[in-house]
C-alpha cells in the first residue's frame, strides 16, 4: 500500500522549532498552508544536518554561472520567521530518515520527513529492507529564499540550546556543572 502523502507545495509557514525547556527540548518540523497544520518530531542533530544540507545545497546554486536561480546570498527580510510553533504541536510521527532534493523546474528545495519504522528482530531476519515502506510521509517544497530563511531560523534555534562547556564540550546544565577533563590536562 503506498504512504499516506502529506504534502505541501509553496506553504504558508515552514519551521524548526521546539516545546521544553534547555536540556529537555522537542524538536519539531512543523509546516502549515491555510488551515492545515502538521508537527514531526526530530532530534536536534537532525534539525542541525538539514539545516547545513540546506545551506550546501543553496550555496552551490548560486555559484551556477550567473546564479540562474537567483538564489540569495543571506536571508530575505521579508521571510525571516522568529515567532513561537504554532498550536497544538500535535506530533505526526517522529522523523527518522530525511531527504533533500531540487526541483529546477519550480526552482523548490524538496524536503521529504520519514517516520521511524520499528520492527522485531524476528522480522528483521524476514524482511527485505529495500520493501519496507513508511506508512505517510510529509513533503515540503519551498522555494529558495524560503529555504535559506528556514535554514537560518534553524541554526538559531538549534544554537539555543544549553551552553557549550569550553573544557568538556559537552552542554552544561542549569545545575553546576562537572565535567571530567582527558587524562593530563590540568
Amino acid at each position: 500500500m503506498p504512504p499516506l502523502v502529506h504534502g505541501f507545495d509553496w506553504p504558508d509557514r515552514f519551521v524548526v522549532g521546539t516545546v521544553g525547556e534547555p536540556g529537555s527540548r522537542t524538536f519539531f518540523l512543523q509546516v502549515r498552508s491555510g488551515k492545515q497544520l502538521v508537527s514531526v518530531s526530530l532530534e536536534k542533530e537532525q534539525s542541525a544536518a538539514l539545516a547545513q544540507k540546506i545551506e550546501e545545497v543553496l550555496d552551490e546554486l548560486m555559484s551556477d554561472e550567473g546564479n540562474p536561480f537567483s538564489v540569495p546570498a543571506i536571508t530575505p527580510e521579508g521571510l525571516v520567521d522568529n515567532d513561537p510553533l504554532e498550536q497544538p504541536v500535535d506530533e505526526l510521527f517522529r522523523a527518522g530518515a530525511m531527504s533533500l532534493g531540487w526541483d529546477p523546474m519550480t526552482a523548490q528545495i524538496i524536503i521529504e520527513a520519514f517516520p521511524i519504522i520499528e520492527v522485531s528482530e524476528d522480522e528483521l531476519e524476514v524482511l527485505d529492507l529495500d520493501e519496507i515502506e513508511p506508512a505517510e510521509v510529509l513533503v515540503v517544497r519551498i522555494p529558495v529564499g524560503t529555504a535559506r530563511a528556514f535554514s537560518k531560523r534553524t541554526r538559531e534555534v538549534v544554537g539555543a540550546g544549553r551552553p557549550i562547556c569550553p573544557l568538556c564540550r559537552l552542554p552544561m546544565d542549569a545545575d553546576e556543572h562537572i565535567c571530567e577533563l582527558p587524562d593530563g590536562f590540568r
